[in-house]
């Protein structure tokens, strides 16, 4: 995916923008980022309270599927919008199910960090390991008094966690110290892997790198990513859900036809060619790998690597560290079977699933990516 930080201008030359664009006030898509100032001040009822912080939890192309039921003032059910699944790269939505476990902890979290309970059923009614289906409840939610529960530290770095896809400075290490702090974040930590050595590291570079130029230049898999695209500040404030990439360069180039979705998905323009280096650097330039693999692949898992998942990137965010999952050398595509494996063999090689794979690094943070209101998630019976 292209970055706000960098974009191809000319001949075939991908320049880094490390700042000499800054992308102004006036342009910042405001009211797409308006749902991570209304959770600091909430709603003044418990349960909405909580969905505000779950709302802010990282998901699969910012797609944002959740669709929530209130069945009383303490209790609700988590549907998944089926408009808001990824089937060209996530064919049994286990990457969904995932934001949907990070959906979950993010809500235990601010429930906790107010005195209450949050007693969490996933898949209530069963589940099916093939797809999702609109009338099965991914979870239900009820929510107790209890001062016997205490506040995370984690929690305090809700409305700091990023996703940082730059390039990252490969004068600053990710320390073992550092990676241990992040593997004992989850709730699994037997289940996390990670690196910041060679020969791995080198080889999860290209590993990385090589799977991105798959999903990139399968027609298929890359018009999944486009379509949900936001190029300026009015997309993404029409829309706060997607991949929003607009700065004042890439408005322009929008404005002059040059980054637009039609250039997109053309080889060889500045936008396709730009699309797929920019990532392929961010690869690159990575300090450290951490991984998460399960021994079963079923919905529970995937939903408990969710709620582990969003717990290391908290911590992430609380030791400054930059991190951006990638998703491409895990997914269940023909045309990825070999970079899969690749995957497998070397993060798994005693068997099992790898759910998750990050970079880490350092960069500058950058803004908060959008995200719809909570009135637009709620749903009747």
């Amino acid at each position: 995916m292209i970055s706000r930080r960098s974009i191809l201008v000319s001949g075939g030359a991908a320049v880094l923008l490390t700042g000499a664009i800054s992308w102004g006030t006036t342009r910042a898509p405001t009211e797409a980022r308006s749902p991570w100032r209304v959770a600091q001040y909430g709603f003044g009822d418990p349960l909405l309270d909580f969905l505000a912080y779950a709302l802010l939890a990282p998901n699969p192309h910012n797609m944002q599927p959740w669709r929530i039921h209130r069945t009383d003032e303490t209790s609700l059910m988590i549907y998944p919008n089926l408009d808001r699944l990824l089937p060209q790269t996530d064919p049994f939505s286990r990457q969904i199910t995932i934001g949907f476990g990070c959906f979950l902890e993010m809500f235990h979290l601010a429930a906790s960090q107010q005195g209450w309970r949050a007693d969490i059923t996933p898949f209530p009614d069963g589940s099916d390991p093939e797809q999702l289906h609109a009338d099965t409840p991914i979870a239900s939610v009820q929510i107790i008094r209890d001062q016997t529960v205490g506040s995370d530290p984690l929690f305090d770095q809700a409305l700091a966690r990023r996703t940082n896809r730059a390039p990252y400075d490969l004068e600053r290490a990710v320390s073992d110290t550092q990676l241990a702090s992040l593997t004992n974040a989850a709730r699994t930590p037997g289940r996390v892997g990670h690196t910041n050595a060679a020969p791995l590291l080198d080889q999860l570079r290209s590993l990385t790198s090589d799977a991105w130029r798959v999903e990139w230049e399968a027609a298929h898999t890359r018009e999944e990513s486009i379509k949900v695209m936001r190029f300026t500040k009015q997309q993404t404030n029409d829309d706060p859900w997607g991949l929003a990439i607009p700065s004042v360069a890439i408005e322009a180039l929008h404005a002059a036809g040059i980054m637009t979705r039609k250039k997109m998905r053309e080889p060889g323009t500045m936008a396709y060619n730009g699309s797929l280096s920019g990532y392929i650097d961010a690869c690159r330039a990575t300090s450290a790998f951490l991984w998460l693999a399960t021994p079963t692949n079923d919905r529970l898992s995937q939903i408990e690597t969710g709620r582990s998942w969003v717990r290391i990137h908290l911590k992430a965010a609380e030791l400054g560290i930059a991190f951006h999952p990638l998703s491409q050398a895990l997914q269940e595509l023909p045309e990825m079977a070999v970079h899969y494996q690749d995957a497998h063999d070397a993060l798994a090689p005693s068997g099992g699933t790898v759910q998750m794979l990050v970079r880490l690094g350092y960069a500058a943070s950058p803004p908060a990516a959008p995200r719809e209101n909570l009135q637009a998630k709620l749903i009747d019976a």
